[in-house]
């Protein structure tokens, strides 16, 4: 025969459900509140608001069982701490078409609120048409020769023009974007703005140490999930975040090549932080960092032999991004992927492009496990100094094997010099 409930299991659990309407505990006898708060666990209704009903009920038994289970309030609120200013950021425009009329006109609504720098492709020899209007400072060879002068290791022609503009920017946060890029519109058809997005994901903080299965907790809407440790809700700065794409997603050439017909056509109105200790392949098409703390691990290190003009025909960002995450990981760091979305336009021949990545392809299948099992050691404090400690690996590890490691070492530890010289203070030949 089953045993009724009693009456006071019958009152717990009708508390359980309405704790949301309940302000104050204080009243209850002790055991009252402590069979209450070992219920609320078991059930899973244990959030931050019902915390700190239970913290100031004052119980010492309670308190000492929150102590005992290492549940923290969380002290940092779902709203971004970090405020942003507009003259805090600058745009990055890597220009490889002469013509930026269309572009820069559909950015328009996004772009005149902030500062650009726009660096021209070396190897474009028109010059640039650019409409009125906007706030910005065009780089060309020219003063990329003036300010940082010749270089065997670091090249800035092609995609790694973009890598000028990080290096000449004095702003705190930099937004990079593609000039084959064009806003994309949301399932509501209101346009999407990346730039207002990108710093909402580094404004808030990162989870890389425990996936939330509702992806981004400090996003409107979401919260941390039922089991989430309260210890590590606070989380931690996020230094990248990584926008996606519409239209032309960020394929290779292989994938490409196979279906020349696929598209990216759906949204996904989420963003996730990257759990610590996986790698991912950072596109360089649409993203935002923090350039105090992580600029100098952004680098364009390495260049394929057959290297060309399409964004399937080139790895640097790839490096970088490996580079950059590692960094994360080990300064303890986070790094986010999702929103905002681009819409990217046609380029290129995908079976020609395969000819000239196929290098690439095929150098992924060694340098990820590398990425994978590099540990750096901790006195390196800074993106700088663990830039250098990824450079000595990768001559030490990859470049016994592969001359062309050697190579990317070289231009790793050259842009480091480049950085300190160049990256703060006046700009040499400055006014």
């Amino acid at each position: 025969m089953t045993t009724p409930p009693s009456l006071l299991s019958l009152t717990i659990h009708s508390a359980i459900l309405n704790l949301s309407s309940i302000s104050d505990l204080s009243f209850l006898p002790d055991h009252i509140v402590l069979h209450l708060f070992l219920e609320t666990l078991r059930a899973g209704k244990l959030n931050e608001r019902v915390l700190k009903l239970f913290v100031a009920s004052g119980k010492d038994e309670v308190l000492s069982l929150i102590g005992a289970f290492n549940i923290q309030q969380i002290v940092t609120p779902v709203l971004p701490t970090i405020h942003i200013k507009d003259n805090e950021v600058d745009i990055v425009i890597g220009a490889f078409h002469s013509d930026l009329t269309s572009f820069m006109n559909e950015w328009r609504p996004v772009f005149t609120r902030y500062h650009l720098i726009i660096v021209k492709d070396p190897e474009l020899k028109e010059d640039l048409e650019i409409p009125d209007g906007f706030d910005l400072d065009i780089y060309t060879v020219q003063d990329i020769n003036r300010i940082v002068g010749t270089s065997n290791s670091i090249k800035f022609s092609g995609y790694s023009c973009r890598y000028f503009g990080y290096l000449v920017s004095r702003k705190k946060y930099i937004i990079s974007v593609d000039d084959d890029c064009a806003p994309a519109k949301d399932d509501k058809g209101m346009l999407i703005d990346i730039v207002e997005q990108h710093l909402l994901n580094l404004s808030t903080p990162a989870t890389p140490f425990f996936f939330n299965t509702l992806y981004d907790p400090f996003r409107k809407g979401a919260d941390f999930v039922r089991g989430y440790p309260f210890s590590l809700r606070s989380g931690v700065a996020c230094s990248l975040s990584c926008g996606l794409w519409l239209n032309l997603a960020d394929y290779d050439a292989p994938t490409q090549a196979l279906k020349p017909s696929l598209r990216n056509t759906r949204i996904v109105d989420a963003v996730l932080t990257i759990p610590v200790g996986a790698m991912l392949p950072v596109s360089g098409i649409n993203i935002a960092f923090d350039r105090e703390v992580v600029g100098p691990a952004l680098c364009p290190a390495l260049r394929l032999a057959g290297e060309g003009k399409f964004r399937w025909e080139t790895m640097e960002d790839i490096w970088c991004g490996l580079c950059v995450k590692v960094t994360c990981d080990h300064l303890k760091l986070g790094v986010k992927s999702g929103q905002p979305y681009v819409w990217r336009n046609e380029r290129g021949n995908a079976i020609e492009s395969l000819k000239k990545e196929w290098e690439g392809v095929k150098l992924m299948e060694e340098v990820v496990p590398f990425f994978q099992t590099l540990r750096l050691p901790e006195a390196a404090v800074t993106a700088e100094a663990c830039f250098l400690e990824i450079a000595k690996a990768v001559r030490d590890q990859l470049g016994r094997s592969n001359p062309m490691f050697s190579r990317v070492a070289e231009a790793m530890v050259e842009w480091v010099e480049i950085w300190k010289k160049v990256g703060s203070g006046p700009l040499l030949g400055d006014n």
